[in-house]
């Protein structure tokens, strides 16, 4: 299910074809770590009070789809541990990530530093917006959110 990262040599600067592709891959400076990679924003995602059913949905998907890798403290199981994920991240950012994961974990600095302390990239489980949004739902529960 996870895909295991292996180290690579190198490790200098990139050469100019590297930059290239780079750029043409969409690797720019353009990136906005707060909004991540992807379709949701500010604009097309509204959060309001906490929807309790929405977080049970979320739950139950998360139960199929995550808790194999994620705990719902801040400990460390495969992934990082889900308590608090919402101060940090901005919910559009998270369902990026979610729906999203491999063109962040590519672009993102701080997801590559996480990558690097857990060794596994999140593989995508092709999440709806729906599943997606109900999931966010649940880890905002999970922060205490009301």
């Amino acid at each position: 299910m996870a895909v295991f990262i292996g180290a690579c040599g190198g490790g200098g600067q990139p050469s100019a074809t590297e930059n290239q592709t780079n750029e043409q891959s969409g690797n720019t400076s353009s990136y906005d770590p707060k909004r991540g990679e992807g379709k949701f924003d500010e604009t097309n995602i509204n959060i309001g009070i906490l929807d309790a059913t929405m977080a049970e949905k979320g739950n139950g998907i998360a139960s199929t789809k995550c808790f194999s890798c994620h705990k719902t403290t801040d400990e460390k199981l495969v992934g990082p541990g889900w308590k608090g994920v919402t101060e940090r991240r901005t919910p559009h950012w998270i369902m990026n990530f979610i729906t999203n994961p491999d063109p962040m974990i590519d672009k993102d600095p701080e997801v590559q530093a996480q990558l690097e302390l857990c060794l596994v990239r999140m593989p995508n489980q092709n999440l709806t917006e729906e599943e997606a949004r109900s999931i966010v739902e649940f880890m905002r529960k999970n922060d205490g959110a009301k």
